[in-house]
Parts: C-alpha cells; sequence; structure tokens
C-alpha cells in the first residue's frame, strides 16, 4: 500500500495518507492505456467531412455532345470530374470514427494511469482547495506553492470559486471524482487531488 504526504495549500506537509493499491497501486497495463487514449481522440472526431461525387452534383444528365466527329474527346456528362464543376473521384463521405472499450478495459486503463502517476511521485494530494473569492492569483499561489505548473486538479465538489479561478491559468485544467479520464491524466505533469475526491475515487474504482 503506497503512502503519500497530505499537503495544504501553503504546500505544507501536514500528514500522510495510505492510498488503495487496488486503484492506485495495480500493474500498469501499457496497451489497455494506449487503446484508451486513442479511443477518446477518436471518439472526438465529428466524421462530417462530406464532398460530392459525379452522381450527385447536380446537372451533367446530357451528353455534352456527340460520340464521333466533332474533334474533342469523347465526354459523356459535364459533372465527371475532369470538368469544371464536376464531382470529386473519391469523395469523402461523413463516417463514425467510434472506438468502443468494455467497462472493465476503461477502469483498468483509468487504474494504470493514476498508479503511473504515483510511482512517479507525480500525485499530489491536498487536504482541501477552498477560497473565499474567485481569484485566479490565489489559486496561482497554491500551485507555486505546491511547486507545480501544468496540472490536471480533481476535485470532489463542482466548488465554483476553486473552479473559476483556476479557468485562466495556461496548463491547468480542474476535473470531478466522475469526469476524470486517461487522456487528461497523462496529458498533465502533475495530477493534484483532494483528499475528499481521493476517498470517492477509490469508493467507485476498488
Amino acid at each position: 500500500m503506497a503512502t503519500v504526504s497530505v499537503y495544504n495549500m501553503e504546500g505544507k506537509e501536514v500528514g500522510t495518507m495510505d492510498l488503495n493499491d487496488a486503484v492506485f497501486g495495480v500493474e500498469v497495463n501499457e496497451h489497455l492505456v494506449h487503446m484508451a487514449v486513442v479511443a477518446q481522440l477518436a471518439n472526438k472526431r465529428q466524421g462530417t467531412q462530406k464532398a460530392k461525387t459525379r452522381s450527385e452534383v447536380s446537372g451533367g444528365g446530357r451528353k455534352p455532345w456527340r460520340q464521333k466527329g466533332t474533334g474533342h474527346a469523347r465526354q459523356g456528362s459535364t459533372r465527371a470530374p475532369q470538368w469544371t464543376g464536376g464531382g470529386v473521384v473519391f469523395a469523402p463521405t461523413p463516417r463514425d470514427y467510434t472506438i468502443r472499450l468494455n467497462k472493465k478495459e476503461k477502469r483498468l486503463a483509468l487504474k494504470s494511469a493514476l498508479t503511473s502517476k504515483v510511482q512517479e511521485k507525480k500525485l499530489i494530494v491536498v487536504d482541501e482547495l477552498k477560497f473565499d473569492e474567485i481569484k485566479t492569483k490565489n489559486f496561482k499561489n497554491v500551485l507555486d506553492n505546491l511547486k507545480t505548473t501544468k496540472a490536471l486538479v480533481v476535485l470532489n465538489d463542482n466548488d465554483k470559486n476553486v473552479v473559476m479561478s483556476a479557468r485562466n491559468i495556461p496548463d491547468v485544467k480542474t476535473a470531478l471524482t466522475n469526469t476524470i479520464n486517461v487522456f487528461d491524466i497523462l496529458k498533465y505533469n502533475t495530477v493534484i487531488v483532494t483528499k475528499d475526491a481521493v476517498a470517492t475515487i477509490e469508493e467507485v474504482y476498488a
């Protein structure tokens, strides 16, 4: 069972916390982590590209000139690809890029990502994040105290003051325990989690 230090918003160590090995101490499955990232990026694609083929472009029903005797090359339609205003040869069509993982794969991929952060000592647990007002400077001070910049901040509750204070800081993203995903965990250098959020994650994924 991994033991991590718990810090306050001033960056001082105020205690320790044991992490559940069922969530933060699993064997890292790199293949599943890769599949989860690929699936998430693929599922963001709209797939709405579309161009018309020669059969879909309006017009061109009549043969432009007779087959022989004109001196021109034979032509069957003014909407063939070689004509201006004609169709596209292998036109792109709307497509579904969705990749599906089953629940067990998703859970294990998330656990693997969290475990890798613990192993790299890039998971910081804070006792709480509370602000009296919405102020970016306050959140920046907390990051400076924790000696981190590019961070994913995982909260248990949607605290408006915390979320709004972090919104304008580049390379910082806030997430709730039910919205964390493998891509974000790997994208940011550090994962900052409140004690309450750790308890919720362990309860859901253990």
